[in-house]
């Protein structure tokens, strides 16, 4: 006569996976959530830059109007951000564009706002839900 045995887990071995699933979850989501974040703000720095050779291209008196493709962060797909071209003053060199996130999309809430470029090549951002805005540097991936 033979013996059967069972194999299974064991409550206490199932309790350990989960534990160490848990604490892999804890560390994992907010870091890849902020890898995301940084891939849209760079997505965004380059729109602006893209749109402004456009309109350094476009050579028009009036505010050129963007064409599809330039008109939103990324390229192609589900725009991230919209970007529009505002007038010429004295104190933006012609032109300036800024780059807005779209109210339904994630970046929504992001501290960095609304990105703009302005013809004498200044950065900037700002922050439309009144928080402050984390240094140039942080949103425009330059550090």
């Amino acid at each position: 006569m033979t013996k059967s045995t069972a194999s299974a887990f064991t409550l206490l071995e199932l309790m350990i996976a989960l534990a160490i699933t848990a604490t892999l979850a804890v560390f994992a989501i907010p870091s890849y959530r902020s890898h995301i974040a940084r891939t849209h703000r760079v997505d965004a720095a380059s729109a602006l830059y893209r749109a402004a050779q456009f309109v350094e291209g476009a050579a028009s008196d009036s505010v050129p109007t963007l064409p599809a493709g330039f008109d939103q962060a990324p390229q192609s797909g589900t725009a991230i951000y919209r970007l529009h071209v505002l007038p010429g003053d004295d104190t933006n060199g012609g032109y300036a564009i800024e780059a807005a996130p779209v109210d339904a999309g994630p970046m929504r809430d992001d501290p960095c706002g609304t990105f703009t470029l302005d013809a004498t090549g200044q950065r900037g951002n700002r922050n439309e839900a009144g928080g402050s805005t984390p240094a140039n540097s942080e949103c425009w991936n330059t550090s």
